[in-house]
C-alpha cells in the first residue's frame, strides 16, 4: 500500500472516531466513554471477526497484521481520546451543552 492511501486511511479513521466520540460524549454526557468503547468493544470485535481460525494462537494472529493495520487502530484510538479531551475542555470552559 502506498504512502498516500495509508495517510488518508489514518486521517479518515481519526476524524471518524473523533466525530462519533464527540457526538456520543455530547448525547450521553460522558467524557471517556468512546475511548473505553473503542478499546473494550470495537478492537476485539474487529480482531475476532477477521481471525483465521485454522488453529492460530492470538499472538500469531496479531503478528500477522501489517503496520498499516496498527496505524489505523492507533489513529482511531487517538480520535476517540481527543474527543473526550475536547469535551472535557469545553465543559471546563463553561459550555453547558457539552
Amino acid at each position: 500500500m502506498g504512502l498516500i492511501p495509508v495517510f488518508v486511511l489514518a486521517v479518515l479513521f481519526f476524524v471518524m472516531m473523533f466525530g462519533i466520540g464527540f457526538i456520543l460524549n455530547m448525547l450521553m454526557k460522558t467524557t471517556w466513554f468512546p475511548a473505553y468503547l473503542f478499546v473494550l468493544v470495537i478492537l476485539p470485535v474487529v480482531v475476532y471477526s477477521i481471525w483465521d481460525r485454522s488453529s492460530v494462537t492470538l499472538w500469531e494472529h496479531l503478528s500477522s497484521f501489517h503496520p498499516v493495520d496498527y496505524l489505523t487502530g492507533a489513529a482511531g484510538l487517538a480520535g476517540a481520546v481527543l474527543s473526550g479531551w475536547t469535551i472535557r475542555r469545553l465543559r471546563l470552559g463553561g459550555y453547558k451543552m457539552f
